[in-house]
């Protein structure tokens, strides 16, 4: 099943708050809004790219309970960006004093920001074009370091401020660089 995108007319434009109670009546649906009001319905996952989505929240949140330096978020969380968008990466991760500053009321809601890095992991109902689009919404919004994994290919981009994309072939691991410092995420499972 594929992605759907529903456009949706100025007079039906959800408020934050009617997209959040429309997300949480379909659990079983992850829901995104683009910054142009587009509504997008993405299906449930295939055992396959679950399993790789798991093993890669997996590796970022075990980084991230020895490190402590900020709060790991898995797919089924959503970031409201500057921009309007609302986006639900397949795993991400915010830095300890972006995260501080957010009210407790902020925490339990979409997230008022966009996350210092995020993983979009490239599945069977995507369209490579459309998952490198959003990278770049997120890069114009403010992430730090970014990686689009194609498993189907084998590939992986690499996204940074003001920088081109950095393609990497068949790599087998990834750095996390001065975002996630002493982060190597282990690509042999998700390449399978």
């Amino acid at each position: 099943m594929m992605n759907v995108t529903l456009q949706l007319p100025p007079v039906l434009k959800l408020t934050d708050e009617q997209f959040e109670q429309l997300a949480a009546a379909n659990r079983n649906l992850q829901l995104e809004v683009t910054a142009k009001g587009e509504l997008i319905i993405m299906p449930p996952t295939g055992g396959e790219t679950g399993n790789r989505n798991f093993d890669l929240s997996g590796q970022l949140w075990f980084w991230n309970r020895q490190n402590v330096l900020g709060k790991a978020f898995d797919s089924s969380t959503g970031f409201r960006l500057p921009n309007g968008a609302t986006r639900s990466p397949d795993a991400s991760w915010v830095k300890m004093e972006r995260w501080d500053a957010l009210t407790a009321a902020q925490k339990k809601k979409f997230l008022p920001l966009c996350p210092d890095f995020a993983v979009e992991l490239v599945s069977e109902s995507d369209e490579l074009e459309d998952v490198q689009e959003k990278m770049q919404e997120y890069i114009a919004n403010g992430l730090r370091l970014g990686w689009l994994i194609n498993p189907k290919d084998k590939q992986v981009e690499i996204y940074r401020p003001n920088q081109e994309v950095e393609i990497l072939q068949s790599p087998c691991t990834l750095q996390g660089e001065d975002v996630l410092p002493g982060f190597i995420l282990d690509l042999q499972l998700i390449f399978e």
